[in-house]
């Protein structure tokens, strides 16, 4: 077996975070990614969630940087499993005294969207924006966040896929509605181990007796 390159460390204690990840990586590109990846969320920069803002660039005409590219690869075509590394990371929150769960805390559900230009992108379609409060061409992704009066984490996340994506539209086997995705990931929360005394929502869900059933049905 070829003997693993040495990555360049991340920043500061970052680094030891960084390197209980290492196993899930087959490559040292990936590595340094998910290093690069990790700072530029963590660093004190605006608009966190575009590229050239994560790799330390300007806007727009950053976008060919080599760091940007180098970023945009890892996170669209490099080929790690991410529901392995957010396991990975639960499982280290839930091992860390300081942010364990335990039965005095709150699982809560929510959805947010991004306005997204075209067509392409997966998941696109128009819908209501939380972001920018109505209705919109963008992505909508239903998640879940464990809190207590000290801490909150985010658990899971999926994105919501408009009807019109499937052939039968909302009548599609594949179709799921952002009360069932929502459902979903409260029972994936509680097979994680993050154990609450209550499930939170605003009324968008919590006024369906579909979605209060099916955590009723999940146990929670």
């Amino acid at each position: 077996m070829t003997k693993r390159l040495p990555c360049p460390p991340a920043p500061g204690p970052l680094e030891a975070y960084a390197a209980c990840f290492d196993d899930l990586f087959e490559t040292l590109a990936q590595r340094r990614g998910f290093r690069e990846y990790l700072a530029g969320l963590l660093l004190p920069r605006d608009r966190n969630k575009t590229l050239t803002c994560l790799a330390g660039t300007e806007p727009v005409v950053g976008a060919q940087h080599a760091a940007v590219q180098r970023l945009q690869f890892f996170l669209s075509e490099s080929t790690w499993d991410h529901h392995q590394v957010n396991g990975r990371r639960l499982e280290l929150l839930l091992a860390d005294p300081a942010t364990a769960p335990h039965g005095s805390g709150e699982l809560v559900i929510d959805d947010s969207g991004d306005r997204t230009s075209g067509t392409a992108t997966a998941h696109v379609g128009k819908q209501y924006l939380g972001s920018v409060g109505k209705i919109d061409r963008g992505v909508v992704t239903v998640t879940t966040c464990w809190a207590d009066e000290r801490v909150y984490y985010p658990v899971h996340a999926c994105p919501y896929t408009p009807a019109h994506h499937f052939p039968l539209g909302k009548t599609d086997p594949g179709f799921r509605s952002k009360l069932q995705i929502a459902v979903a990931l409260a029972a994936q929360a509680k097979a994680a181990g993050l154990s609450c005394r209550a499930v939170a929502a605003d009324c968008a869900y919590g006024d369906h007796d579909s979605f209060r059933a099916g955590l009723h049905a999940a146990g929670l």
